[in-house]
Parts: structure tokens; sequence; C-alpha cells
């Protein structure tokens, strides 16, 4: 009696599940590669390290953003919000004369009210969260205006406030850096390892079977935009470090760079889902993008039209796919 074994079948290589999975790490390995050949400048210690801090506050407020598409929702208020924590931070340091712990814990929690305020408005109200939060942007410029008259504030600071933007521990690593490393491991392990995380993406994932299986779901939608808006308040608060001054809109770019992350990282690791890993790498890119053209010495306009074009490419790709919904 003979035994007759067949040969394995080899499965075919799915080009299109890895492309999906990891066409966004390829494309930021793409990008520094293209940078790296083209300017000698780009791979210096120097220079990366500079990058690392441009994008730190970017990181900071991404990261926020993440945790609110992750539970389905949209935050567009996050830049005013973070100009309004940039602000008050810089008034109350400089008027009020409060000591920098105080100024920022005040700053951070007024950015933290609204941001709760637009899910009440969500929950109660039901209003979606692209309407709640597109109407909080203009309620917390308006807050920003009445406090500072629309001005700038250029009143020196006191001089620790500023370690927060120049600062490095053990005269190497950049305080922003560590600042920015810390926010996004705290929201990589809350969505990551905690109950409350899998509850927030299951809630995203699909509302209705998320409250059938027990779930808060109102709970889970307000503490999304809390979130978020805590993000965009210390993101606000480093802005204003940088800055040397508060100023009513500095942190309005910020909207458009922070949705542009999430969109690019929904494409890479875990497609279709929001997570914390993704959007890093989605500002990295936009980090190398800015820093690169500048290198090469391309045009301010330019590099307007580039983040424009990676935007719609980035959420024509996740919209065509299913992976988003704006209401």
């Amino acid at each position: 009696m003979s035994v007759t074994t067949s040969a394995p079948t080899r499965r075919p290589i799915d080009t299109g599940a890895l492309a999906a999975r990891y066409g966004t790490v390829a494309a930021a390995v793409l990008i520094f590669v293209v940078f790296a050949l083209s300017s000698s400048q780009f791979t210096s210690a120097a220079n990366i390290s500079n990058i690392l801090v441009q994008i730190s506050v970017l990181m900071v407020i991404s990261s926020g953003v993440t945790v609110a598409v992750a539970s389905g929702e949209f935050d567009l208020s996050v830049g005013q919000i973070a100009g309004l924590s940039g602000v008050l931070v810089a008034g109350l340091m400089a008027w009020s004369k409060l000591p920098i712990p105080l100024a920022i814990v005040l700053a951070v929690l007024a950015g933290v009210l609204l941001g709760a305020l637009s899910g009440v408005l969500v929950t109660r109200l039901r209003i979606p969260s692209l309407i709640a939060t597109l109407a909080m942007g203009p309620i917390a410029l308006g807050l920003n205006y009445a406090y500072d008259g629309g001005d700038s504030i250029y009143t020196q600071f006191p001089k620790p406030f500023y370690v927060i933007a120049t600062g490095r521990v053990f005269g190497v690593i950049p305080v922003p850096i560590i600042i920015a490393f810390v926010v996004v491991t705290a929201f990589y392990v809350l969505i990551n390892k905690t109950r409350l995380g899998r509850a927030l993406v299951a809630t995203g994932s699909n509302l209705q079977a998320a409250r059938l299986s027990g779930i808060n779901v109102n709970r889970c939608r307000m503490l999304a935009l809390t979130l978020s808006a805590l993000g965009a308040a210390m993101g606000g608060i480093m802005l204003t470090a940088r800055l040397g001054t508060g100023q009513p809109g500095a942190g309005e770019p910020y909207l458009m760079d922070s949705l542009t992350a999430v969109f690019l990282g929904m494409t890479a690791f875990k497609p279709g889902r929001a997570t914390v890993q993704g959007t890093l790498v989605g500002v990295v890119i936009i980090g190398m993008l800015d820093n690169g053209l500048n290198l090469l010495g391309a045009p301010f306009y330019l590099q307007n039209e580039v983040r424009g074009v990676v935007m719609i490419a980035a959420v024509s790709l996740a919209v065509l796919r299913g992976e988003i919904r704006f209401f």
C-alpha cells in the first residue's frame, strides 16, 4: 500500500491587501529616500531632530483627533481650541501673573470644557459631530477675541515656560519630542490596551452593535470629543511656547494637517481604522514633505498645494473604500 501526499499549494500573494495595509508606510519610506537623494542635508542628525521638533505639536493634536475618529466622530474645532488655549496660557502668565503650572492647567481645562460641550451637542441634541464641532470652532475663536481683544500677546513670558519648546533633556533630547512621545504613548495605550479604548473603537465601528452589547455609546462619544479637545489644548500651549507669543489664529492650520494625518493613517497597519500608530506615520509624512520642500527651495504656495493634494488623496482613498462617513 502506498501513500501519496500532494505538495501544499502556495497561496498567491495578495498585493492589493499588502498595498492597503502597508501602502502609507511605503509612501513614507519613498518620500524619505527621494528627499535624501535630493538634498544631503535632509538625513543629517540636526535636520532629523528639527523635523521631529517641528511635528511635535501636530503629533499631540493629531493623537487627540485620532481618538475622535476612532469613535466615529469628527472634530473640526481643534484648530480654534488650540488657539484659545495658547492665548489663555499666555494671558494668564503675562497679565494675571499666575504660576506656570496653574496657567497651563486652566488653559487646558478651557479647551476640555469646549470639547465636552461639543459632546453634549452630539449626544443630547443629536447634532452630527461634523456640524457641532464646526460651530464650536467660531465659539472658541469668539472667546479668544473676547479675552485678548483680537490682538496677539507679545509680552515676555517667564523663562521656564520656554523650556516646553526649546529645552533639552541631558542637553541632547528636545523637550517637545519627549512631550509628544508621552502624549502619543498615552493615547496609544488608551485605545489599544484598555477596556475603555475597546469601547471607543467598538462605538466607532458599529454604533448600534456597541449599544446592544451594553456599551454606553453616548459616554464614549462625549469622551472622544473631550479627549480630542484635550490634545488640541496641549498642542496649543506647546505652540505658544514655540512662537513666544499668544496668537488667536495660530492653531488654525493644524485642523487640516491633523485630519490629513489621521486619514493617511487609516490606510496603514489596520486599514479602515483610525490608529495612533497610523496617524503617527501620517504626521511624519507631512513633516518630511514640509521639510524636504523647504530644503529644495520650493515656493511657499507649492507647499500649500502639496498639502491640499495629499489631503484630497487621503480622504478620497478612505471614502472610496468605505472607511469614513461624514454623517
